[in-house]
């Protein structure tokens, strides 16, 4: 039988969070909503904490940092003992979150700024970025809108009918990026009214929904939720991927029943220190992807929002990681690294330098190998 780490991929389930529950409930994505962990009283049936998660966990639910909220299903992929298990940093809070650098800002995106109605940020020219709830089936410990996310509910449609009037009077957004929080944990009703709203908006070409579901409560993923999103193609999704022992085979049949609805996936994962900042780990991950029908998409730089400067790495090791891809595996299987720029400067490419010299129609590169190679222009 397979495993990944600890756990056995039959069942994806601890007994302790399996106990009196039943195969129905268990699958019920509604049920894990219900149920998440969100107490310290919640992590201690099940894990054995640290000084520094008890502490972490208590500055949460306090109101101190972002709330804590983890779906039994992702908890159950968690080490119950090891607080170094890559799943487990990304749920339960540590005391570190406490600590703020002077580099840490609270809105690190500039997105309030760019903000010209409630709910919407209209940053570039020809797209908008709609957050429609604050609320998500687990609140990463990274979170960028950690400023906002968990404290507030989802937006009803009346409230969001300023966003659809100004997208209805700027002819220029063709693309409209529905996020949050976590789109796919409202109710495939609710979200159906956004996007059949948006779809009235004759100029808008493209609808974007940004999820982590796929990954956190891959039982969502349903048939009514899957007829529903084909009604209104083209539509795209941005996943939310960060290690590979995220992938299981809850996970891989979510993925597929989007990919079988039309859905083209991409994904997004976020550099993070002792988590997934290995070239072996990132490699991995791009490989398991794809076969996945996911494209890799961005590897970004973790932002510099309040709290969360202990997974921060150095740029150079996002330029290794990059330098460990490109030429040694699948073009496909290279995302484009990226730094969103603090205070609203956008997201900026940042790539190893494969240009030697440009200079009077002789352009001088080096290739993965280090090896140099001359092209001269007409």
């Amino acid at each position: 039988m397979k495993t990944i780490g600890h756990l056995e991929l039959k069942t994806q389930r601890k007994p302790t969070l399996s106990h009196n529950v039943s195969e129905s409930d268990w699958n019920d994505w509604r049920w894990q909503m219900r149920h998440r962990l969100k107490t310290l009283e919640d992590l201690e049936k099940h894990f054995l904490l640290t000084e520094e998660e008890v502490k972490g966990v208590d500055l949460a639910t306090r109101g101190g940092t972002l709330p804590m909220a983890i779906s039994p299903y992702f908890a159950s992929l968690m080490h119950p003992t090891d607080p170094l298990c890559p799943l487990r940093r990304q749920g339960i809070p540590t005391a570190k979150e406490g600590v703020f650098n002077p580099a840490d800002m609270h809105d690190p995106l500039g997105e309030e700024r760019d903000s010209p109605t409630p709910h919407l940020v209209h940053r570039y020219p020809d797209r908008v970025l709609l957050l429609v709830t604050n609320n998500c089936a687990m609140f990463c410990r990274y979170c960028t809108r950690r400023r906002i996310v968990g404290r507030i509910g989802e937006a009803g449609l009346q409230e969001l009918e300023p966003a659809f009037n100004y997208i209805e009077g700027k002819k220029s957004v063709r693309d409209v990026l529905i996020s949050g929080g976590d789109p796919l944990t409202m109710s495939t009703e609710k979200l159906e009214q956004i996007i059949r709203r948006i779809r009235e908006i004759k100029h808008v070409e493209i609808i974007r929904i940004g999820t982590r579901v796929p990954v956190t409560l891959p039982m969502r993923i349903d048939e009514q939720l899957t007829s529903m999103l084909k009604k209104y193609h083209p539509l795209w999704m941005s996943l939310h991927f960060t290690h590979p022992r995220e992938i299981t085979p809850q996970v891989e049949e979510a993925c597929r029943r989007l990919a079988d609805a039309g859905i083209p996936l991409g994904s997004q994962t976020v550099l993070l220190k002792g988590i997934n900042d290995s070239p072996l780990i990132i490699k991995k991950l791009m490989h398991k992807l794809l076969t996945l029908r996911v494209r890799p998409y961005y590897l970004y730089q973790c932002d510099l929002a309040q709290g969360i400067s202990h997974f921060q790495t150095r740029v150079e090791t996002g330029l290794k990681i990059m330098e460990s891809l490109r030429g040694h595996t699948s073009g496909y299987a290279v995302p484009t690294y990226v730094i969103d720029a603090p205070g609203g400067g956008g997201k900026i490419p940042i790539a190893p330098n494969y240009l030697v010299s440009y200079r009077n129609g002789r352009v001088v590169m080096r290739n993965y190998r280090g090896e140099l190679y001359e092209y001269k222009e007409a």
